[in-house]
């Protein structure tokens, strides 16, 4: 049974359940690009196709998760959570035995839905449970998911590719165990809401006008991270293939280690953020990348997996920080900020996705890695943000002077 946490303590065991239930979903979701060589054979695939693939499972979840999380920020949903793990239960189990591309497609968007439900709500549950940490809880949240992300394919290069598109429907059981401990966080929200708790929704309270534009940085910042993201998700494995004659299963490691430093980065990110203020995490994370994601293109095997690890690591660093921000930015907004971002992710993604499948149907994979490197550069929007830290500052030594006289 999951328990709440006491007041100002953070729940550990709380974030730890969602934590782990987020490597199940997206190590269920990996699976997907995990098995594009094996759909691109069955189907007779070309990298448009590919594309189109992760476009529709992502622009399923990006269009649906600022809807779910503007409705469950006025109405929460304790049991969503698990009502959302079962389209994703389903979307698997069609994705085993489609018959066709167009029932791929279906299977792929049944498994967005899931991934819409779970992220806004499972964001405020992790914010409930951080006693006032909100950095690191939100890295703790989110580093489950980026293990997910990297366990999901080094399970296909030794399940899937042997076996089989069949053998998508043993991720099954991952969904399964995901509805039973998502029931029991469910129980913890349920009582927390019966208890009087609330998210914390402090932060800073800025002119709407800063505000809008603040969002529309941060926007720009998680499109350069994820568009760019997207070219290695989906395309890192052809790009090794195609450059370095590796073999599918050397290619899934290769992604592996790569998905493995987005997980460390990840979990570094919020706490850093905690201590030094998220605003450095961001300028450092986004554009503190971009002379390696210049350099990749160029770089032979051994240099090529030092870079990606790297750029994992750095790149990754930044989305809690910019979840946390805008929640400070917009407080009473968790769910509606966690939607907003993680639908911006995922819609980024698979709209990235599709145009760089085409880009290198057209002009080849090494092309789209040239191209790609310049995003990081977008980086130099974080100048625009404000400091809330430092506002936050001027108004406790504002009110200290306050109480003072």
């Amino acid at each position: 049974m999951i328990r709440s946490s006491d007041g100002g303590r953070t729940g550990f065991r709380v974030l730890a359940a969602v934590s782990f239930c987020h490597l199940l979903n997206d190590m269920l979701q990996s699976a997907i690009p995990s098995a594009y060589p094996i759909f691109k054979g069955a189907y007779h695939l070309d990298f448009g196709q590919i594309g189109v693939i992760t476009l529709t499972s992502q622009f399923t979840a990006s269009l649906l998760q600022p809807v779910v999380g503007m409705y469950t920020d006025r109405r929460p949903l304790p049991y969503s959570l698990a009502i959302g793990m079962c389209f994703t239960l389903a979307g698997l189990l069609l994705l085993a035995v489609a018959p066709s591309y167009p029932f791929v497609l279906a299977a792929v968007a049944c498994v967005g839905v899931g991934s819409a439900v779970f992220h806004p709500e499972s964001s405020r549950v992790a914010r409930m449970a951080s006693g006032g940490r909100h950095g690191l809880a939100q890295s703790f949240f989110q580093v489950g998911g980026n293990v997910g992300s990297a366990v999901g394919p080094l399970l296909a290069a030794f399940v899937i590719l042997p076996f089989g598109q069949h053998s998508i429907a043993l991720f099954s059981l991952g969904a399964a165990a995901a509805i039973l401990v998502l029931l029991g966080v469910g129980r913890w929200y349920a009582g927390r809401r019966a208890q009087g708790g609330r998210a914390a929704g402090e932060g800073a309270r800025l002119p709407r006008r800063r505000v809008l534009a603040a969002v529309a940085v941060l926007v720009a910042l998680v499109f350069s991270k994820y568009f760019y993201l997207a070219s290695l998700n989906s395309y890192y494995t052809f790009f090794l293939i195609q450059r370095f004659h590796l073999s599918v299963r050397e290619a899934q490691l290769q992604l592996f280690l790569f998905l493995g430093a987005v997980a460390v980065g990840t979990l570094a990110g919020g706490p850093i953020g905690d201590r030094i203020g998220r605003r450095y995490v961001i300028w450092g994370s986004i554009l503190g990348v971009l002379p390696f994601t210049l350099a990749l293109p160029y770089a032979n095997r051994s240099l090529t997996t030092v870079l990606t690890v790297v750029i994992g690591l750095v790149l990754s660093s930044a989305f809690s920080a910019i979840v946390v921000y805008a929640q400070e930015l917009m407080p009473g907004r968790v769910g509606a900020v966690a939607g907003l971002f993680f639908g911006v992710a995922f819609g980024v993604g698979g709209v990235g996705a599709a145009l760089l499948g085409e880009v290198a149907d057209r002009h080849g994979i090494e092309f789209v890695y040239r191209v790609c490197s310049f995003l990081p550069a977008i980086g130099l929007l974080t100048a625009f943000l404000p400091d809330l830290e430092q506002r936050a500052r001027a108004a406790r030594s504002a009110a200290t002077e306050v109480e003072a006289t």
